[in-house]
């Protein structure tokens, strides 16, 4: 006899189907062309699955962004500015595979209808990128006098920039943008970085993990 597999795991790989599901259906369609019974009927599941696990369309839409830098995460334990870095790179190379990211990209544009200003995408990976570039001005990597905020703020614009650019002139793959991501990057780090600090960096696909571009398993 079969050993039944416990509800919570059944649980969560309903929920991580749906998301999967979702992340397509938003990718193609966008938010506002997005609805409950297109992902539903993308998982194979019934509308009220997909509500035991969502409140609405929004709440889907929600959890898809906010779960984003779990797929830019960098796992050789990169500190400081190398840690800066991969982060966009991550998420550049996963950007051309990965639903989950091609919907975040989609849904940034219109957040506005599903998020709070307070809890924007923007925000959020500004303040990862902070963390780590603040780690490297500890490390004295970055130079004393640099706004290490107004610094995250500024790579999240430019990659924000650089994946609608992409798309418009790669299409959907954006096949270019790790190209224009390491771009940025040397343009910027000049500006805010020890010589030294630039010399020892390291860019290309390498320094995406493996998984970076697979998509969520059921």
């Amino acid at each position: 006899m079969a050993k039944r597999e416990p509800k919570q795991e059944r649980s969560q790989r309903t929920r991580a189907v749906l998301v999967q599901a979702a992340a397509e259906v938003f990718a193609e369609s966008g938010f506002a062309g997005a609805s409950v019974n297109k992902i539903a009927n993308r998982a194979g599941l019934t509308l009220g699955a997909l509500y035991f696990h969502f409140e609405n369309k929004e709440a889907v839409a929600r959890e898809i962004v906010r779960m984003q830098p779990s797929f830019a995460t960098p796992v050789d334990g990169a500190e400081g500015l190398q840690r800066a870095v991969d982060i966009t790179l991550i998420w550049a190379y996963g950007l051309l595979r990965n639903p989950v990211l091609v919907a975040g990209a989609r849904l940034v544009a219109e957040q506005g209808d599903f998020m709070g200003p307070e809890e924007n995408s923007h925000r959020q990976w500004a303040a990862i990128l902070a963390d780590a570039l603040r780690s490297a001005q500890a490390r004295r990597e970055v130079r004393s006098g640099v706004d290490v905020e107004a610094v995250a703020r500024l790579v999240v614009n430019a990659s924000t920039g650089a994946q609608l650019h992409a798309f418009a002139e790669s299409g959907p793959g954006r096949g270019d943008l790790p190209f224009r991501i390491e771009e940025m990057w040397r343009c910027l780090l000049p500006a805010l970085a020890v010589p030294s600090a630039i010399k020892r960096l390291e860019f290309g696909e390498g320094r995406a993990r493996p998984d970076a571009d697979a998509p969520m398993h059921a």
